[in-house]
């Protein structure tokens, strides 16, 4: 079937077109409007956002920085507790000396030893030094220092310990007089 179209039937579609048309002006200024209007509704909610988001990480921030403030606290209370149960480290290194003086004392007795210093000339100018002494920190450095000072140099040194006592036996060179060298090693061990 077809259909024909009358001229009035032509010219009422024209005359739609023609109201859609004015139609379509009178829409397109609403809508360039509603469109700035939503774009500047839009820049707004993103800058809301990022202001948010802002205030969320700074919220994070304060609970995180609170959790840790907490935390040090508690930590300060255990160490608290922790030094009221143990002493200090340098009262434990303290007695731990003391023990292990008197201990080396005692074990130097038990097997006999004594302190001494022998020196035996070697050379013109060198002797050989032994020394016996008991088992303490800082001795061996004393001595050296005290040996050095006298403008000696060690050669060949061995320093051995056992049964609370330390034994050196050493090369000296740089010597004149023997029992000025033995007095000197007996009164730095003795006043160690």
């Amino acid at each position: 079937m077809e259909f024909s179209y009358a001229s009035s039937d032509v010219d009422k579609d024209n005359d739609n077109d023609n109201n859609n048309n004015d139609d379509s002006k009178f829409k397109s200024k609403n809508l360039d409007a509603e469109r700035r209007r939503r774009a500047k509704l839009n820049d707004r909610l993103l800058q809301l956002r990022a202001l948010m988001t802002k205030a969320y990480i700074i919220k994070d921030a304060i609970t995180y920085i609170e959790e840790l403030d907490s935390q040090v606290s508690e930590l300060k209370d255990e160490l608290l507790e922790l030094e009221t149960r143990y002493p200090p480290r340098e009262e434990i290194k303290s007695s731990i000396k003391d023990e292990n003086k008197f201990a080396a004392k005692k074990d130097m007795k038990n097997y006999g030893i004594e302190p001494e210093v022998k020196v035996n000339p070697i050379d013109d100018n060198k002797v050989w030094i032994k020394v016996v002494y008991e088992k303490k920190m800082g001795v061996f450095t004393k001595l050296v220092d005290a040996i050095t000072r006298l403008g000696l140099e060690f050669n060949d040194t061995n320093l051995t310990t056992s049964n609370g006592a330390a034994v050196i036996s050493s090369c000296l060179e740089g010597m004149n007089d023997v029992e000025e060298t033995e007095e000197m090693i007996m009164s730095v061990i003795s006043s160690i």
